[in-house]
């Protein structure tokens, strides 16, 4: 998206079209997640959604797995523009390894396994 683009439900819904049959998705409470048109296309499309504890950071895959990493990578970089902060990002999404995003999901597993044993209350210390 854009820069300064709001993402709604519509905006949310009509990427529907880049994901494929059995997608199982993790969302939180965030309005486009959560609108009756997201839901209702989520629904038409048979995808599977797991439910996400609010405010549970030890649910939030992007932040445990990739943003850290990411951040630690381009850390000290300076970046003329928006362009370059994007090419680099993609860049360094390039060039991970397949296993690096598999580590990613199955700690997710973990984690979700763990919240539910201790019966939702699971924070990581």
């Amino acid at each position: 998206m854009r820069r300064g683009s709001t993402v709604t439900s519509a905006t949310y819904s009509n990427r529907r079209r880049l994901l494929m049959t059995g997608v199982c998705l993790l969302h939180d409470s965030a309005r486009p997640h959560t609108a009756t048109a997201t839901v209702s296309t989520i629904e038409e499309l048979q995808f599977e959604c797991t439910p996400h504890l609010p405010y549970s950071s030890d649910l939030a895959p992007l932040d445990f797995h990739v943003f850290g990493p990411l951040k630690d990578a381009l850390s000290g970089t300076q970046f003329r523009d928006d362009d370059e902060v994007q090419s680099a990002v993609h860049e360094w999404l390039r060039t991970r390894l397949k296993e690096f995003f598999s580590r990613g999901i199955y700690a997710l597993v973990k984690r979700w396994r763990k919240c539910i044993e201790l019966e939702r209350d699971y924070v990581e210390q």
